[in-house]
């Protein structure tokens, strides 16, 4: 079976687990943010490997590093909520402090 370049990524490897994570940590979330805050913390998660597996995927150095960018991005959007969420207590603050320690 063929694999692929990105699969060969520690960084992809690594935003894989941060998804399953995001999914497992929202679990608990109350049955309101269903369509909110959980729909938008697993959405964003998602989106970090997937840009790296898209930009992977191209060509140009330029467009590597924009799809690069992005995966960032979404990051930076993902802590934003994480720490939201600890502000409305649906995570504590050892969550929050354990997901800022995460070396992607």
């Amino acid at each position: 079976m063929r694999t692929f370049s990105f699969e060969k990524l520690n960084v992809w490897g690594k935003a894989r687990q941060l998804s399953v994570a995001i999914y497992q940590s929202t679990k608990s979330f109350p049955d309101e943010e269903k369509f909110g805050l959980i729909s938008q913390m697993r959405r964003c998660s998602i989106s970090v490997s997937s840009n790296i597996a898209e930009g992977s995927g191209r060509h140009s150095a330029k467009d590597k590093a924009r799809f690069t960018e992005i995966a960032y991005s979404s990051l930076l959007e993902l802590l934003n909520q994480l720490i939201l969420s600890q502000d409305l207590d649906f995570i504590s603050k050892e969550q929050l402090d354990r997901y800022k320690k995460i070396n992607i």
